[in-house]
């Protein structure tokens, strides 16, 4: 999954929300990776959208955990454009053009094992360069038991604390999860734990880039960039 530029939740802007078929089809556009993240609707179907709530990006309201995969496919995102897309109907329309990596929104009091059967489920027969990736090592851990073939990340954040205790609890995760590479923050690089991950083999994703300073940390620091706004780099430049 290195080597390529990323386009966090699609190639997005104020006409174009995240997460949506629009956005991913600008990122295949561009020649861009794509990220997106995933989280189960009501009925346990694998349903691309970030935020827990629709309020912020529709105009509904309420948990999507609350809602039925038949149900969040009518919601309309930010205008008439586009509606909530399910994971299905991403692969669908990416089809393999460019990479994918999936992020699994997972919370810490409930069960991943649903979530990750139903994307697992969904990746049944994709043939294109992808990815599941997760703040929750439980995910990697899942995804090494059940489905080892998929390639899984660990998504890290130091939150500003390089701190014994906070080492501790990257070292267990990096532990529990074993991934196939890091997406780090980019606001933590240069990382003395990242780097030494590097150094040991682990491929290096950062996120999320949003200015061109951003852009050059994650060049010096790590080997693909996951990218927004001012973070893209120009059509004619080169990683």
């Amino acid at each position: 999954m290195a080597g390529r530029e990323y386009a966090h939740r699609g190639l997005h802007s104020g006409a174009v929300v995240e997460n949506s078929l629009s956005a991913f089809a600008g990122a295949i556009a561009r020649g861009m990776g794509i990220e997106c993240d995933v989280q189960a609707s009501g009925d346990g179907q694998a349903m691309v959208f970030h935020d827990w709530e629709l309020d912020r990006l529709t105009g509904e309201s309420g948990p999507v955990a609350e809602r039925s995969a038949a149900d969040l496919g009518q919601v309309m995102l930010g205008g008439d454009r586009d509606r909530l897309p399910s994971l299905r109907e991403t692969l669908g329309m990416v089809r393999g053009r460019v990479p994918l990596l999936i992020e699994l929104k997972a919370r810490r009091e409930r069960r991943v094992a649903p979530l990750c059967l139903a994307v697992r489920r969904e990746l049944e027969g994709y043939r294109g360069p992808c990815a599941v990736m997760s703040f929750d090592p439980r995910v990697g851990a899942w995804f090494r038991s059940q489905a080892p073939s998929v390639v899984r990340g660990l998504v890290v954040t130091e939150e500003g604390a390089r701190t014994l205790s906070g080492s501790i609890r990257r070292h267990f995760a990096l532990w529990h999860a074993r991934p196939d590479f890091l997406a780090y923050d980019v606001r933590d690089l240069p990382s003395r734990f990242a780097a030494a991950q590097r150094r040991r083999g682990l491929p290096l994703l950062t996120w999320t880039g949003r200015n061109p300073a951003q852009r050059r940390l994650a060049q010096q620091h790590a080997d693909a960039p996951i990218v927004e706004a001012e973070g893209v780099a120009p059509a004619d430049a080169t990683l």
